[in-house]
């Protein structure tokens, strides 16, 4: 359950920066923007389409429209605009985590990054996979990052209107940092996503019989546009990587589809799957907590089925 959007209160002031490419938060950013109480710079292509998506959540925006993401000129032109805010948090995607450094060397301030709580006066961050938190008395000025996931957010149903001003900065060289010249922009590929930004994840779990079903999950969620996860117990085998392990002791995760194959839903993994819009979820077992959380629950082995999946999908490429 997400918390509330409402700005503790008698706490200094803090405010977001969120970058977004073509109106589209990224993930996290509206945790970011709750836990800083509303206030945010959305900063990027398209930023009034992000006003909508911050209704119920944001009190007061201010618009920075840039194209093309360059951190070291972006973190320049965001510098006058925040070098008098005393607490800078942004959302630990890879935009945050490329622009949060830069910005924080401008503002000769420290950086705390992968938090899981932020307030003005204290930071708790993980380490060592989410098995340790640490508790960090930032100062009286920092530059924080917040994990997606790890804080939820539920819309307020009745919020005031936002505030909303817009900015114009011009973009400007700073110091000897330079920005990468880029010559593509490719779609990004389901099998090397970053699971935490992945929209749709394939996940297998302790009821597959074989290392080999993991590759086979790999290639299902190719046709399907997905992404391969799997839980604590298949990354213990030695299946799967660990950057592959879905749960607070992993990646956290908040896809838009999740589909879970043998999966019994362990609290870690089930904690660490943000709010997908959609869970669907095939076991033998039909009480277990994962086919109990599944918009549709298919009582099936997992393996038979995968098997199944894979010979209807490779008819219907070559249809």
């Amino acid at each position: 359950m997400g918390r509330s959007a409402q700005r503790p209160p008698n706490l200094a002031p803090m405010i977001a920066v969120v970058v977004v490419r073509g109106g589209a938060l990224p993930s996290g950013g509206d945790e970011t923007v709750a836990e800083c109480g509303g206030r945010a710079i959305v900063v990027g292509s398209g930023t009034a389409l992000a006003v909508e998506a911050l209704a119920g959540i944001a009190t007061e925006l201010t618009l920075l429209e840039l194209e093309h993401f360059q951190p070291a000129a972006w973190a320049a032109a965001l510098q006058p605009l925040v070098q008098h805010e005393p607490a800078v948090v942004m959302p630990g995607s890879p935009d945050g985590r490329d622009l949060a450094p830069r910005l924080a060397s401008l503002l000769h301030r420290p950086l705390f990054a992968g938090a899981v709580t932020v307030t003005a006066h204290r930071v708790e961050l993980a380490r060592k996979g989410g098995t340790e938190i640490h508790i960090a008395n930032p100062g009286p000025e920092f530059v924080a990052t917040l994990q997606p996931g790890v804080r939820g957010v539920v819309p307020a149903a009745s919020w005031p209107a936002v505030v909303v001003t817009h900015a114009e900065v011009p973009l400007r060289a700073s110091g000897p940092a330079v920005d990468a010249a880029v010559l593509a922009v490719l779609p990004p590929d389901p099998a090397t996503i970053d699971l935490a930004e992945a929209p749709r994840i394939v996940g297998g779990g302790a009821g597959l019989d074989r290392p080999e079903r993991m590759e086979q999950l790999s290639r299902i969620g190719g046709h399907l546009g997905a992404s391969m996860g799997a839980t604590r117990v298949i990354t213990d085998r030695g299946w799967v990587p660990h950057e592959r392990q879905i749960g607070t002791t992993g990646v956290v995760v908040d896809p838009r589809l999740y589909v879970a194959f043998g999966v019994s839903g362990a609290v870690q993994h089930t904690s660490g799957l943000g709010n997908p819009d959609h869970i669907i979820s095939v076991n033998t077992d039909g009480h277990c907590p994962m086919m109990q959380l599944a918009d549709l629950a298919i009582v099936s082995d997992a393996n038979a089925t995968l098997d199944h999946l894979e010979r209807l999908l490779a008819d219907e490429s070559l249809a």
